[in-house]
């Protein structure tokens, strides 16, 4: 089984973490952020339109215009980026819909992969965007 998450989530992510890093500094070109991603920038284009209707991004028009993040790096959770780019998680179909398997009130399997599922989603839930630049200042990365 492998468990990955798309093209367009990871992509997100990292074109949000690329706007977090620039954060306050206004708003920052789909070009721009495609250029330091290495992202197409079409591509790009569509995810932030997503990421937009969902509030966590706004456009602004104009010469000077692009992309700012709605709110504070600190204040978005990586869980509410990948709900938005992915959807919930869900890693066996018994889990979203425990009638789809006649086995699922009595299996330990189940309970493995709900327990699974729990530590993917706090883990998730406890990552911020700025605690995503930190792990990359602390890296000598950034």
């Amino acid at each position: 089984m492998a468990l990955r998450l798309s093209t367009k989530a990871r992509y997100g992510l990292r074109a949000l973490i690329s706007l977090a890093r620039h954060y306050g500094e206004g708003p920052i070109m789909a070009k721009i952020i495609a250029k330091e991603e290495g992202i197409s920038e079409n591509y790009l284009e569509q995810i932030m339109e997503l990421l937009r209707r969902s509030g966590v991004v706004r456009s602004v028009r104009g010469a000077q215009g692009g992309f700012i993040l709605v709110k504070p790096p600190q204040d978005i959770k990586v869980k509410e980026i990948i709900d938005i780019l992915e959807g919930p998680i869900t890693l066996v179909d018994c889990l979203s819909s425990p009638g789809i398997c006649e086995k699922s009130k009595n299996c330990p399997a189940r309970i493995l992969w709900e327990e699974l599922k729990e530590n993917i989603t706090k883990f998730l839930e406890s990552k911020t965007l700025a605690d995503l630049i930190g792990l990359l200042r602390n890296s000598n990365q950034f």
